[in-house]
């Protein structure tokens, strides 16, 4: 496997040189274009208008995270996945919409162009990319990606001030996705490997920063893993038909990843204080998902999983994912089974599901995702969808003819508050190409007038994940 090795330390070069002496060059990709175009500069705006009203209560940083690149040498072979990271930044405090701020997140590759120092901290792996998620743990914030670069720390007021595996020395990948367990502040990831791709690792890290615990799962393929999820005493892991591929790489495609349609799929059980021989397979029929909503153990023992499904993905494209039959669906693991029970609870096309993560791992009502469109090709006007699971009942908010909203992030009114006591939050594009805005929806008022619309100075390309940090982490 030397030669796919090597050809991924040279960032595909010589498979992207191959790829062009054979294959028509294309110039057009839609990641690179209208609402995906990547913006040029760095931004600071603290004139902000602002209509409706910002509850005094949201104070701290909604964030959201997207691939940026400043620099692509080959639309044809550029994928989404691997764009340079950029994070965007609403500060909100006593009712105000005090600043936004954009800033590229400062990995080596990305300031070695802008002739900027090194940041601090230790590296990993060959890609350097940090581009999915952003997170705020421990009074701090994270950037996130998955299946190479450490996370990398940034300042408060966006700047990338350190990288690392948050206060730990362990060298491993990490994930887009953890999650916090509500009881303990600990939070659980599984994460996967571009080049050790034959294994993946699950991680807690203990409130002060520290890898507390590493299970080492070794397996005879490399599946892409993008999100997971815990219950009280287990941590679920999908295994699903997308994986490494040689042939992807050696076609020029920079994310070696591809549908496996001979590769069975499943999910897994992992006792939290278990090991990889405990784990307890569910099979199920091919397909995959890239985000669990949540997951929690009914009283009768059995798992249940609510997360978006597609019936297949990277299946034709090297620019980025495709969609094909999406569905919000929640899977029962049966205590007595083994094949997982599928029910569908929305057939409607959706993306990114959310909900109150003050009951991460623990039976829930609501669910919010977001539309999607119904073809891959240019972005469309979008709804948020509120699912409520003990009725069935799904109310929608359209957010306008020429909008469509990002990943939605649910913010309760106070500690205590009722599960849907509280705001809905996001980043909604324009897709006129004038500037973006953030909108707060009353979360009990789905439909009606937005609780307050932010408008943003500039237009903020279609990425992928975001949260709210408030100002006490």
């Amino acid at each position: 496997m030397e030669s796919v090795t090597r050809l991924i330390e040279k960032g595909t070069a010589w498979a992207i040189a191959k790829r062009q002496n054979s294959v028509p060059y294309q110039a057009y990709n839609p990641f690179l274009t209208g609402a995906f175009a990547p913006l040029k500069e760095e931004y600071t705006e603290t004139e902000l208008q602002v209509t409706g009203t910002i509850p005094t209560e949201l104070m701290g940083l909604l964030l959201r995270i997207g691939p940026n690149p400043q620099k692509v040498d080959n639309p044809a072979t550029y994928n989404w996945f691997l764009g340079d990271g950029m994070v965007h930044g609403l500060r909100l405090q006593d009712g105000k919409a005090q600043w936004y701020r954009n800033r590229y997140i400062g990995v080596d590759s990305v300031n070695a162009q802008r002739s900027l120092p090194p940041v601090a901290g230790s590296r990993r792996g060959i890609f350097d990319v940090v581009n999915t998620n952003i997170i705020g743990h421990q009074g701090k914030l994270w950037a996130l990606v998955e299946a190479g670069s450490y996370p990398a720390q940034l300042d408060t007021e966006l700047n990338t001030v350190n990288m690392g595996l948050f206060n730990s020395d362990v060298n491993s990948s990490f994930t887009a996705h953890p999650h916090i367990d509500p009881d303990t502040s600990e939070m659980h990831a599984i994460c996967y490997d571009g080049i050790l791709h034959r294994r993946i690792t699950y991680l807690v890290i203990g409130v002060d920063g520290q890898v507390k615990r590493q299970v080492t799962i070794p397996l005879t393929h490399g599946p892409m893993i993008h999100d997971c999820a815990i219950t009280k005493n287990n941590v679920v892991i999908l295994d699903l038909p997308v994986h490494f591929s040689v042939k992807t790489a050696l076609a020029g495609g920079g994310l070696p990843y591809a549908w496996d349609e001979k590769q069975p799929a499943r999910i897994g059980l992992l006792p939290r204080q278990g090991q990889a021989e405990d784990i307890r397979w569910f099979e199920v029929d091919p397909c995959f998902s890239f985000h669990i909503c949540n997951a929690f153990e009914a009283s009768n023992g059995d798992t249940i999983v609510d997360l978006v499904v597609h019936g297949r993905t990277f299946y034709r494209s090297l620019q980025g994912p495709e969609g094909e039959n999406i569905a919000f669906e929640r899977w029962t693991l049966p205590v007595a089974g083994g094949r997982v029970q599928r029910k569908v609870i929305s057939r409607e096309r959706q993306e990114f599901p959310r909900f109150d993560e003050r009951l991460t791992g623990k039976a829930y009502r609501y669910a919010y995702a977001v539309g999607i469109s119904a073809s891959d090709d240019a972005p469309q006007p979008n709804v948020l969808y509120r699912h409520d699971l003990h009725t069935g009942q799904t109310l929608t908010h359209d957010y306008g003819d020429s909008y469509m909203t990002g990943e939605v992030v649910f913010v309760p009114c106070h500690a205590d508050s009722a599960e849907d006591d509280g705001w809905l939050m996001s980043y909604v594009h324009n897709l006129d190409g004038g500037p973006s805005r953030v909108v707060i929806l009353d979360a009990q008022k789905l439909g009606q007038t937005p609780q307050a619309v932010i408008e943003l100075p500039v237009r903020v390309p279609l990425g992928f994940h975001g949260n709210w940090v408030a100002d006490v982490l």
